[in-house]
């Protein structure tokens, strides 16, 4: 708890540029039953969950270490349903589900490495591919034209390097 309250207070800190994103998890998605192994996940889904391996499953079927179980036939892996060819989705767990995909590493690094001064704290501060996936996928300024109304309201959750395209006026 002290950990993540000391992490929490140096979000806005930006990392040094040297060091890089953890494009791999630290243990092996084998059977994530073992309770040695630890997944963090989406957390506020109500019914859904992604976890940091890249799989998304119903709340029921989490696991107690955090992990989906692999074993429910529902549960799926890099799953993009939901999502358009863009990176928008229109449920937040399958837009981090879908971008955990490991072809998509090179398109998160573009992201990164042009990503704008005024979003530099945020995404510099991401330690791991999880973590730039839960934030890319939050809904943002990106998402919306004038202030209060979604650039695209079905497909809000996006992956992708740009925004949605400006609906007319």
């Amino acid at each position: 708890q002290e950990e993540r309250t000391v992490r929490d207070r140096n979000l806005l800190q930006v990392q040094e540029h040297e060091q890089p994103i953890l494009w791999k998890v630290k243990f092996s998605s084998g059977n994530s039953s073992q309770p040695s192994n630890q997944c963090r996940n989406s957390v506020q889904g109500k019914l859904l969950i992604t976890d940091e391996l890249g799989y998304i499953c119903e709340r029921k079927d989490l696991l107690v270490n955090g992990c989906c179980n692999v074993n429910v036939p529902s549960t799926k892996l890099y799953s993009c349903d939901s999502c358009l060819p863009n990176g928008c989705c229109s449920v937040y767990e399958y837009c981090v589900s879908c971008c955990l995909q490991p072809s998509k590493q090179h398109l998160l690094e573009r992201f990164l490495n042009r990503a704008a001064i005024a979003f530099q704290n945020l995404f510099m501060a991401v330690e791991d591919r999880f973590e730039l996936c839960l934030a890319k996928c939050r809904t943002s300024s990106q998402s919306v034209q004038h202030e209060n109304t979604y650039r695209d309201p079905i497909a809000k959750y996006c992956y992708g390097e740009y925004p949605p395209e400006l609906l007319p006026v």
